[in-house]
């Protein structure tokens, strides 16, 4: 008596044996060939079904969607280095009798790289070394007064406008 019965994929090898005897022109029913059965066979390459995903599921279906790894939050702050201030100059700031006056109110100001002009900055924050710098040059960082944080360079504040007697 046979306890084992041999696997018909074990036995049907060679060129013409390539369907295992379900037909040279048809697929065998397996969960990937159900053609228009449920959302089987819509993968990567489904172009036929891509209609009928995007129509049922919008265009979210397709790809990576959320967070895929710890650590991919990007850094939204802004920050520049005075060195970059000081090779493009003419983007960032316009020249007047006092020197370049440059409007960065949302940046912060770091102190990597020299400063060789005059430089009057308007910003939110800087760093110590990006102030010494600057003012090494004979400019200056006027800083946004902030409640919360940030180091006070130089911190101008408008001044008040008194109205004349009557």
């Amino acid at each position: 008596m046979k306890t084992k019965k041999r696997k018909k994929a074990s036995r049907m090898h060679g060129r013409k044996m390539g369907t295992h005897g379900y037909g040279a022109r048809k697929k065998h029913k397996k969960s990937g060939h159900h053609g228009g059965g449920g959302m089987s066979g819509s993968g990567k390459r489904a172009d036929q079904k891509k209609t009928l995903v995007l129509k049922l599921y919008g265009h979210h279906y397709f790809g990576k969607q959320g967070i895929t790894s710890k650590g991919t939050k990007r850094d939204t702050r802004k920050r520049i280095n005075v060195g970059d201030i000081q090779i493009n100059i003419k983007k960032y700031g316009k020249k007047s009798a006092k020197g370049w006056e440059v409007n960065l109110k949302d940046y912060k100001i770091l102190g990597e790289g020299e400063v060789n002009e005059k430089l009057i900055i308007n910003s939110k924050e800087a760093s110590k070394s990006a102030i010494e710098k600057v003012k090494a040059a004979g400019g200056e960082i006027i800083i946004k007064a902030s409640s919360k944080r940030g180091r006070s360079g130089e911190i101008i504040l408008p001044k008040k406008v008194e109205e004349p007697d009557k």
